[in-house]
């Protein structure tokens, strides 16, 4: 597991969105899981300033996203189909809509939903290169504390502090759905390769536990210890203290 502090957000943004490019120009038949979020915004706006200027074919690329909200059509503006589309695949309109997979939180059964899609990643995987955030208690996707580290993709129940977090993207409170489907734990670490970002002084603890806690249900993120592939990006305010580091 690597660990480097670009100093700031947009640039370890931009260093993100340089290889998600690299991956896809040297593999054009590329698998990318995808991530959503404040975390990931500079992100693809990056990849999609780069994707413009080289016009690179993407038809092939497929892409995962890691979760989605139950209850959410993919129009509402608050669904991760829409953010997805806004963000990056409107803005680079090349790539297969067949390859682009999200999780249907509109699905009459979403324990069904939930299968269907870990089948998806398990027949078309494994994933090259991974994105992932970081909650403040440790969650990556909506792997909530509690999650079995054995957990493939599944609904999952949104924590409090999950739904307070994710409360500034909503009118209310009140509206932000209370389940997810979310590609489970062991689903995120079958990827080849796994990038997290954290920025701001609200995930500098959550750096520290992934780094110095044991391996436990209680912080799902420590899951990432179990895998050889892992480089953590982050900005000045998410450094782990220098004595933990």
């Amino acid at each position: 597991m690597k660990i480097i502090n670009l100093g700031s957000k947009e640039l370890a943004s931009f260093y993100v969105a340089c290889e998600l490019f690299k991956q896809m120009d040297y593999s054009p038949d590329s698998k990318l899981g995808l991530a959503t979020g404040g975390t990931m915004t500079d992100v693809y706006q990056s990849l999609v300033t780069l994707l413009k200027k080289n016009q690179i074919d993407v038809s092939q690329v497929t892409t995962f996203n890691l979760d989605e909200y139950v209850g959410l059509e993919p129009e509402h503006e608050q669904s991760y189909h829409y953010y997805m589309d806004d963000i990056l695949f409107n803005q680079y309109p090349y790539f297969n809509r067949q390859r682009i997979h999200i999780p249907n939180g509109d699905a009459v059964d979403f324990e069904q939903e939930a299968r269907r899609y870990n089948q998806l990643i398990e027949s078309e995987g494994p994933i090259d290169i991974q994105l992932l955030g970081i909650g403040e208690n440790g969650h990556i996707g909506f792997n909530e504390p509690g999650t079995s580290l054995e957990s493939e993709t599944h609904v999952v129940d949104l924590t409090e502090s999950t739904i307070k977090a994710n409360s500034r993207y909503f009118n209310d409170e009140s509206e932000v759905p209370k389940q997810a489907i979310s590609m489970g734990l062991q689903s995120i670490i079958k990827a080849k390769r796994i990038i997290l970002l954290a920025f701001g002084e609200k995930k500098k603890q959550a750096i520290n536990d992934l780094l110095n806690q044991p391996v436990s249900k209680d912080i799902p993120s420590t899951i990432l210890k179990t895998h050889p592939n892992v480089e953590i990006y982050v900005d000045d305010a998410a450094a782990p203290d220098l004595k933990n580091s």
